[in-house]
């Protein structure tokens, strides 16, 4: 079991090393995330720079990349704690992924793959807590960052044995945050559409 546990640990971590947005955003011609607007290559930054299509497709893509080895370990009947390790792995490969010089996204997509599979009820609540704090403040990394404080108290609701790995989930989001943080506490974080108001303008 312990190999096991390793040999899916690795792959989550090489599955999450795809950058979708980046692949996405070379087959749609638009320029690479990591140089422009936030420098973020997720689904956020793709949506300033290439429109709801293009960001959907991020948004999906790197999901899969959380449910994918945590659904699949889950089937192989492998523990709670251990499919936090594996949610983790996945979590790391998008941040700091090996097929793209480490230089990665904020991971918030691919932890929501990856709780996903302990419930929809769950799910739901996350989601509906992230698009929240979007409407009243338009700040994508503030909704990210409230939500993950708030997912291990969800977890414990729904099914109190995963709320352990989440919180370790989560924890890792926050600490990936922390440039955000700094930039809401200073007021110079960019609210949703202003990068791409500012792209648009430059390129004319």
């Amino acid at each position: 079991m312990t190999l096991l546990v390793l040999v899916l640990i690795i792959c989550a971590y090489l599955l999450g090393s795809i950058s979708s947005a980046v692949l996405i955003c070379r087959v749609a011609r638009l320029p690479d995330p990591r140089s422009v607007g936030s420098q973020n290559p997720g689904a956020t930054n793709v949506l300033r720079i290439g429109g709801k299509k293009a960001a959907i497709a991020v948004l999906l893509c790197d999901m899969l990349k959380g449910t994918i080895p945590v659904w699949g370990a889950y089937f192989l009947e492998i523990d709670a704690f251990m499919l936090g390790l594996i949610a983790i792995s996945a979590c790391l490969g998008h941040m700091y992924p090996i097929f793209f010089h480490f230089k990665g996204g904020k991971g918030v997509a691919t932890a929501l793959g990856a709780i996903a599979p302990i419930g929809l009820d769950l799910t739901g609540m996350l989601v509906v807590t992230w698009l929240t704090i979007v409407f009243l403040f338009k700040y994508s990394s503030l909704a990210a960052l409230v939500t993950v404080l708030l997912a291990p108290f969800y977890t414990w609701l729904v099914k109190p044995q995963y709320t352990l790995p989440v919180a370790m989930l989560c924890c890792l989001i926050v600490l990936r945050h922390h440039q955000n943080i700094k930039r809401l506490l200073d007021g110079t974080e960019p609210k949703i559409g202003e990068k791409k108001a500012q792209l648009e303008k430059a390129s004319h």
